[in-house]
C-alpha cells in the first residue's frame, strides 16, 4: 500500500531543474516527485537517475535496479485514487511543463459552468505520453476545483514493461481509470450512485470530470498522415450518459498532432510486444539511446477549444416523441435521428458518429482560421 511520507511542498533544485531543461531527466522528475510524498522502497536511486542522463545508461540502471530487487519486478501496492497528490503533481510538476514548453491554452472556457459530474470527450494524437490529456487535466482544475479522472490504457496500470518507468499505482493514485466499459461505467456509478436515467431524473451533484478519448488507440496510432482526420467513435461513452445523464463537454485539441510528428504505427511489431502501437520516426534513435524518453514529447503548443454542453437524453427524447426526423430521415445536430424502435446500441451508435461529423467540421474550421491568423 503506498504511504503518504511528505506532506511538505516539492521544491525545485537545480537538479530538478536541469532535468526539466534536458529531455531525458523528465523521467527522473516523475520518479523524484513521487518519492517525495509516497513511500517507494522499490523505486530508483539517485546514483540510478544519473545514468538516464547518459546514452544506454538506462540499460545499465536498468539492470541494477533488476539485481537490487532480487532479480523480480517491482512489487504491486494496493492504492486508491488521492486527489491531494493529484493536484501537488499537477501544481509542482505538470503547471511549469505544460507553461513553458506546451504552452497550453484553453479557449471557450464558459462551457465548463455545468453543475455535477462531466463526461470531456477529446480527440486523442501524437503517438506518444498523453500529454494532450495531462495538460487539459491540468487546465480543468485550474479553471474549476474538480477532481478530474482520465480513462487510460490498461498499460498504465500493470504493463510488466511501463512498471520499470513510474512507479507502480501511479495511474491510480493520479485518478486514472481503465479505458475498459466495466471500469468506465464502475467510474460513473460511483459519482452518480443508482440514479440512472431508467430510475429518476433527478440531478446529480458530484463535480468529478471523467476524460474521454471517443476514438480509442484508433486516434492515438493512425499515423502522421492521418493528421486531424477523427477516427469512428465508441460509442459507450454516449451509452452511459443517456443511461446517467451525465452530460458530455466536447473538446477539440489543436497542436497534440505535432506532439511526435512524422510518425507511423508498426502494427505487427507492437503485437508481439504486447503494445497498443509502436511508433517509428526520426526520433527513434534518440529514444533508442535514452529510453527515459518515452514521457517527453516534441515541443508544441496545445490549444484547447471548449464545445457547447451536450445532452444526448434531450435529442433521444425529441427523437422519441417525434420532434426529431423521421425514423428515415437524416441525423442533425449532435447527431439526434428520428429512432422508432431501434436498439439502445444502436441509438448510441449514430449519436456517437453525428458528434463526430460535428467535431470534425469544427476541427477544420478552427484549423483554417489559424491558417489565416499565423500562414502556418
Amino acid at each position: 500500500m503506498s504511504v503518504t511520507v511528505s506532506t511538505s511542498p516539492y521544491r525545485f533544485s537545480w537538479f530538478d531543474w536541469f532535468c526539466l531543461w534536458y529531455p531525458p531527466g523528465w523521467l527522473i522528475l516523475f520518479n523524484r516527485h513521487w518519492q517525495h510524498y509516497k513511500t517507494d522502497p522499490d523505486g530508483w536511486k539517485w546514483f540510478e537517475y544519473g545514468l538516464f542522463l547518459l546514452p544506454c545508461g538506462f540499460y545499465i540502471a536498468l539492470f541494477i535496479r533488476w539485481l537490487r530487487l532480487g532479480c523480480r519486478a517491482p512489487a504491486s501496492n494496493q492504492v486508491e485514487p488521492d486527489p491531494v497528490y493529484q493536484k501537488a503533481f499537477q501544481q509542482e510538476i505538470l503547471a511549469p511543463i505544460l507553461k513553458h514548453y506546451f504552452r497550453g491554452v484553453l479557449y471557450q472556457t464558459e462551457n465548463l459552468f455545468v453543475s455535477g459530474p462531466l463526461i470531456v470527450a477529446m480527440n486523442h494524437a501524437g503517438m506518444c505520453f498523453p500529454w494532450d490529456f495531462m495538460g487539459l487535466g491540468l487546465l480543468l482544475s485550474q479553471v474549476q476545483e474538480r477532481f478530474v479522472q482520465p480513462l487510460a490504457h490498461p498499460i498504465f496500470f500493470d504493463h510488466p514493461w511501463l512498471v520499470w518507468w513510474l512507479p507502480r499505482g501511479w495511474a491510480q493514485v493520479l485518478g486514472g481509470v481503465r479505458a475498459e466499459r466495466q471500469s468506465f461505467e464502475a467510474a460513473l456509478a460511483s459519482v452518480c450512485g443508482d440514479r440512472t436515467l431508467e430510475a429518476t431524473p433527478e440531478p446529480i451533484v458530484k463535480d468529478v470530470v471523467l476524460l474521454y478519448a471517443p476514438e480509442g488507440w484508433r486516434g492515438l496510432a493512425k499515423g502522421w498522415q492521418q493528421r486531424y482526420q477523427l477516427a469512428s467513435f465508441d460509442p459507450s461513452f454516449v451509452r452511459l450518459s443517456l443511461r446517467y445523464r451525465v452530460p458530455i463537454v466536447p473538446v477539440i485539441c489543436i497542436g497534440s498532432e505535432y506532439l511526435h510528428p512524422y510518425t507511423f504505427n508498426v502494427r505487427r511489431l507492437a503485437q508481439w510486444l504486447k503494445l497498443p502501437m509502436f511508433p517509428i520516426s526520426p526520433l527513434i534513435l534518440a529514444f533508442l539511446l535514452f529510453p527515459s524518453l518515452g514521457v517527453w514529447a516534441v515541443r508544441t503548443r496545445l490549444q484547447y477549444f471548449i464545445q457547447p454542453v451536450w445532452r444526448p437524453w434531450e435529442e433521444d427524447a425529441n427523437g422519441a416523441t417525434g420532434e426529431g426526423e423521421s425514423e428515415t430521415g437524416r441525423c442533425h445536430g449532435w447527431g439526434s435521428c428520428g429512432k422508432g424502435q431501434r436498439s439502445q446500441r444502436a441509438i448510441s451508435y449514430q449519436m456517437a458518429e453525428g458528434l463526430r461529423l460535428r467535431l470534425q467540421a469544427e476541427i477544420d474550421q478552427i484549423r483554417k482560421r489559424l491558417h489565416d491568423l499565423t500562414g502556418t
